[in-house]
């Protein structure tokens, strides 16, 4: 099976749209960081510390997603320079590598999703005490 120059052009919206959505997720995390700081200087609150490692690693696992993403594009270019230049061999190989860096990037974005129902979950937690610790004074 032979692929010309158009195929790995396919994944250039897909890609852009997907760092765009990295980068979103990147920057309301960080907004949530900077509002449960000044929580974690009031209080040593044990579901505050929770929500702040599980907001560290969802940080890196972000910087994986989009390092990932990067690299899948810049191999997808690499790919259209191999097929343009009858490298298709080459060309090929750049393109397998860029599809399973992409599919690497989904993974990771999957699991980040599952840990932000971690996050929302010790953020209940915290509510329903503060909401017991009220109904008793």
């Amino acid at each position: 099976m032979t692929i010309d120059i158009t195929t790995p052009a396919l994944l250039f919206p897909a890609i852009s749209l997907l760092l765009l959505a990295y980068t979103n997720r990147f920057l309301a995390l960080a907004q949530v960081i900077r509002a449960l700081a000044g929580r974690l200087a009031e209080s040593e609150d044990l579901d505050v510390r929770l929500q702040v490692n599980n907001l560290r690693l969802r940080i890196r696992l972000i910087k994986w997603m989009q390092g990932a993403g990067i690299i899948s594009i810049l191999l997808c270019m690499v790919s259209m320079v191999c097929l343009f230049a009858d490298l298709e061999y080459w060309g090929r190989f750049a393109f397998v590598i860029s599809l399973t860096l992409m599919i690497a990037s989904l993974g990771l974005s999957f699991w980040e999703t599952l840990l932000s129902g971690e996050a929302l979950k010790y953020e209940l937690q915290r509510c329903e005490r503060l909401q017991r610790e009220s109904k008793q004074v």
